[in-house]
């Protein structure tokens, strides 16, 4: 339970967006253009909808590489299908004037939690790479979506990108991993206390990274959250 007697409530706030990505230059275009052409009857909802059947898509693709590698083909269609309805649905509200910033920000980020889980867990029921690395992944992502939650909820500043790495660039980091295990096989690399896989590698460099960025923003954000409430209470 959580007392709000002695705490301040913090109401959520109109925030501002902040995607400083490597990919925007080429994303931000094709976005546009693609939001100005959608015919009226797709709605934010409906694109919602659509990123969280990607995710399915993609789930059920790493699962039946352990039949044939070229689901791995299947999953980077799955990976661009996520791309397209994660990322129209917002930047369509936008365009057509349709915000609900409370039910958007809701539904959005609940969905995502859900196809993360899912593409998460797929991965480590494929034959590429250990289920426990799998997981370890998809704990650091999820650890930075909280962070990115909770900053948007106590600063007004919605950090989609961290040293220009999001979403979108998450994605095609996967979808490179998918297409260099097709064609030259995921060998095993003794690392003197056992042998993981390429994919294994990706995973644990993928969970350090996520984990150092957690840490280092968290302490960041922390330190100015302190300081501008010290200067108020002066």
């Amino acid at each position: 339970m959580h007392s709000t007697d002695t705490a301040e409530v913090v109401e959520l706030q109109p925030h501002k967006r902040v995607n400083d990505i490597l990919l925007g230059p080429i994303e931000r275009p094709i976005l546009n253009w693609l939001v100005k052409r959608m015919p009226l009857w797709v709605t934010p909802d409906i694109l919602t909808g659509f990123g969280v059947f990607a995710g399915l898509i993609i789930f059920i693709s790493y699962a039946l590489t352990v039949y044939h590698p070229g689901f791995l083909w299947l999953a980077n269609l799955g990976f661009v299908l996520n791309w397209l309805g994660d990322s129209l649905d917002g930047n369509l509200a936008r365009y057509r004037h349709i915000e609900r910033p409370k039910y958007g920000y809701f539904i959005d980020h609940t969905v995502d939690a859900l196809s993360e889980l899912m593409i998460g867990i797929g991965i480590g029921l494929s034959p590429y790479i250990r289920f426990d690395l799998a997981l370890l992944a998809l704990i650091s992502y999820l650890l930075m979506s909280i962070l990115v939650y909770i900053t948007t909820y106590v600063k007004g500043v919605f950090q989609i990108s961290y040293s220009k790495i999001g979403p979108t660039e998450i994605r095609a980091i996967l979808i490179l991993a998918n297409t260099l295990i097709f064609f030259i096989g995921n060998p095993r690399i003794d690392i003197g206390f056992g042998q993981l896989t390429i994919y294994d590698h990706i995973a644990i460099i993928f969970a350090a990274a996520l984990f150092i960025v957690f840490i280092v923003f968290t302490l960041k954000q922390a330190s100015e959250i302190a300081r501008s409430e010290s200067h108020k209470s002066r």
